[in-house]
């Protein structure tokens, strides 16, 4: 009989939270089980083990984020948008850490949550690109370079990375600038 008050939902919500604070690479079973106050046998009346929690944050992750930057560019396009969304995908990578690992990886093509949220994601960033009128192999290279420059500077700033004295926000500006000014004139 499962736990009063543990749900399948619970457990996800609490993975989640533990792999922000601990790292999506540290989550263990035992750990989350110690968590909740359970044994990790208990787990398994909620999830098929390991790897379904692990998918099921990684379809959350990347739905959640795909929503976050969806509100970033509600009534912006071109430049405006892309430089909310930058934001944006900042911030929450930031509060979130472990689930941000989890938006990593491109979807397994056979779990239908995490490609449907991965979608979403490319979704809003071709929106924001739309004023660009990119078409094709242009549009997923300009998607590719926007989401490689910004986990690159949210990679190097969780790290430590920055060690410099000048303000890491004001760099931020500038690399995503620097992004903007890589694309087409959106006027």
């Amino acid at each position: 009989m499962p736990r009063a008050g543990l749900t399948a939902e619970r457990v996800v919500d609490e993975a989640e939270r533990l792999a922000d604070e601990v790292g999506l690479a540290q989550l263990s079973l035992a750990a989350l089980a110690a968590r909740l106050g359970v044994q990790p046998p208990s787990l398994y009346k909620h999830i098929a083990g390991q790897d379904a929690l692990q998918r099921t944050i990684e379809a959350r992750a990347k739905a959640e984020l795909a929503e976050v930057m969806r509100d970033a560019a509600v009534g912006r396009s071109g430049a405006d948008a892309v430089r909310s969304i930058a934001a944006e995908y900042r911030r929450w990578a930031k509060a979130h850490p472990g689930r941000y690992a989890a938006t990593l990886a491109a979807p397994d093509p056979t779990d239908a949550d995490a490609l449907a949220a991965s979608v979403r994601a490319v979704d809003v960033l071709r929106g924001a690109l739309a004023a660009y009128r990119l078409e094709g192999d242009n549009e997923i290279d300009a998607i590719r370079t926007l989401r490689s420059g910004l986990h690159g500077f949210v990679a190097l700033e969780a790290a430590g990375g920055f060690g410099l004295p000048l303000d890491v926000d004001r760099s931020f500006v500038r690399l995503v600038d620097a992004l903007v000014a890589t694309l087409p004139s959106d006027r």
